[in-house]
């Protein structure tokens, strides 16, 4: 009687094993979130019901979490606890990326056009960042701005010391008597200067299209359910439409974007103008095709590779493949980062 029951069960598994993807389809999923300018619309889609709508239509529900520590929120997705998770294109590369992770970027809803900036304390001069320590999240899109911003003035990073402090307590850290130089990202660098003796010295607007914000998903996890990465794409662009323009509607969904951000409609608003939205989707989709995305991830990969975010065995800033509509970066065989416009397609093309 045991071994029969132990065959009926084999047989059950092995027909399990044998169907078709769709059978085994998923029916829950979470995505976290962490506060910038640009991720805020996933708080207002959360709390106005438009992503519980959008998932509801395809039979599915999707859970969406704030995580207060950025860093912290791509760790956890990186981990397996969250299906997707918001994060720039250098931290899609070289956390979960770098982490194995096979990672695929669905929405890429903006990049930074003065979201990011360095800041000195009176002193109005890049080049007087010689010789001074910065507070910045290391390792972050800002340390990436600022290797950058160092290039562009014949500066390299033995030329400053930089000193990791966390995207939390990056405002109090530029208040202390001891602090000279920052480089954050907003909401924390508008507050920052706000500061009397604050000079902004160099932004994202100087190295446009390379900071990149975009809703991650796990590959397998999207290919196995499609759905979920239609929901989550149809309540984007949902969302994008009702924050757009001066409606009342467009206004009350940015008062509350701008609450949940530790601001007021005019402050989310300001930030706003520093982030370079793709409101529709076809822009977006314009975006991932063109040619200067693939040399923007290797200039990415370039700098991670240099500080050893690849892995400390990596041979090369090409080890990861990074897949593109133009071509793939790196090396084709273990491609870990994708950028794909299907999703977004669908929606330019009212397909969802």
């Amino acid at each position: 009687m045991i071994r029969f029951k132990a065959s009926v069960l084999t047989l059950l598994l092995s027909a399990l094993l044998l169907l078709p993807t769709s059978a085994l389809a998923r029916d829950s999923f979470s995505v976290c979130w962490s506060i910038y300018a640009g991720w805020m619309p996933w708080a207002y889609g959360d709390e106005s019901g438009i992503v519980d709508k959008w998932a509801e239509k395809y039979g599915i529900e999707i859970d969406v979490v704030q995580i207060n520590d950025y860093i912290e929120s791509i760790n956890q997705y990186t981990a397996g606890r969250y299906d997707g998770c918001t994060m720039t294109n250098m931290d899609a590369l070289t956390i979960p990326a770098a982490g194995g992770v096979d990672s695929t970027a669905l929405i890429v809803g903006d990049f930074s056009d003065g979201n990011d900036g360095l800041v000195l304390k009176g002193k109005d001069r890049l080049e007087d960042v010689k010789g001074q320590r910065i507070n910045l999240v290391e390792l972050s899109v800002s340390h990436y701005m600022l290797a950058r911003a160092l290039d562009s003035v014949g500066l390299t990073e033995r030329d400053v010391t930089v000193v990791n402090t966390g995207d939390a307590d990056i405002v109090a850290a530029f208040s202390s008597r001891n602090t000279t130089a920052v480089a954050a990202w907003n909401p924390q660098l508008s507050t920052i200067m706000a500061e009397p003796s604050a000079n902004l010295v160099f932004d994202s607007t100087q190295i446009p299209g390379e900071i990149i914000d975009m809703m991650v998903v796990n590959t397998k996890t999207l290919e196995e359910n499609p759905n979920f990465g239609k929901a989550l794409t149809g309540a984007w662009y949902e969302i994008m439409a009702t924050m757009r323009g001066d409606s009342d509607p467009a206004k009350s969904a940015r008062q509350l974007m701008g609450e949940a951000a530790g601001t007021d409609r005019e402050g989310y608003e300001k930030q706003l103008e520093a982030t370079h939205m793709f409101y529709q989707p076809a822009s977006a989709v314009e975006f991932v095709m063109s040619p200067a995305l693939k040399d923007t991830m290797q200039l990415v990969a370039e700098f991670s590779f240099e500080h050893g975010l690849l892995g400390d065995t990596a041979p090369g800033p090409d080890i990861i493949g990074i897949e593109t509509p133009s071509g793939v970066y790196g090396n084709s065989d273990n491609i870990r980062l994708r950028f794909s416009p299907e999703y977004m397609q669908q929606a330019a093309a009212g397909e969802q």
